[in-house]
């Protein structure tokens, strides 16, 4: 009996121990990404406009692709938003902004997911693990307050959401929801940026006629 109790003990730490490292690698990654996207991509939103507007007709497409891609190096959406409106206008440039903010959303859950969410099993004491159950059960309850509570890091909690048991139906529900009156308003001031840009150009004295 003592030797089961020391060997029970063992299989405990390490399985706690592949657990912190998992949560250490997902962590790392997430530094590196931060870090290259903050050395590399101009955090403004012409830059990004003037990067997808080569695209032509396929820009909807590659501004979500790039968009999915930088949501999960955590750079900030209201940015990508108001490059989306500079890009494609208020109408078009919100459904661009929702489904990008959607997507980025759920690729960062779903990393997340992959590489912490048994991790943070394995590490969670009962009244923790109660708490997520609990979390869970009312997934689309708790996604959508994270949406639209402010002060809330959108970004963060994309990951903390994958770490959780929330299903990914009610998430991608939640967020499409949540992030659709934010969506309108940065993408509304991105496209009236590029009005005023227009009206300017064609209003100087020295535009061609």
């Amino acid at each position: 009996m003592p030797n089961d109790g020391r060997a029970d003990r063992g299989r405990t730490r390490s399985v706690r121990m592949r657990a912190l490292q998992r949560l250490g690698a997902l962590v790392g990654a997430l530094a590196i990404a931060l870090a290259l996207v903050a050395v590399t991509v101009p955090h403004s939103a012409q830059p990004l406009r003037d990067a997808v507007s080569g695209f032509g007709a396929a820009a909807p497409f590659a501004f979500i692709a790039v968009a999915t891609a930088l949501t999960c190096a955590l750079f900030p959406f209201p940015i990508l938003a108001a490059a989306s409106g500079l890009l494609f206008g208020t109408a078009l440039g919100t459904v661009v902004s929702i489904v990008a903010g959607t997507t980025g959303a759920l690729a960062a859950f779903l990393i997340a997911r992959a590489g912490g969410a048994t991790a943070v099993v394995d590490l969670a004491c009962p009244r923790l693990r109660r708490l997520l159950d609990a979390v869970g059960r009312r997934g689309f309850i708790a996604v959508l307050y994270l949406r639209i509570v402010p002060g809330v890091p959108r970004d963060v909690a994309n990951y903390g959401a994958g770490l959780s048991p929330v299903s990914v139906v009610p998430y991608v529900a939640a967020t499409l929801l949540g992030i659709a009156s934010r969506a309108f308003a940065y993408t509304a001031l991105g496209s009236s940026f590029s009005v005023a840009r227009l009206t300017s150009s064609r209003s100087s004295p020295t535009a061609s006629p």
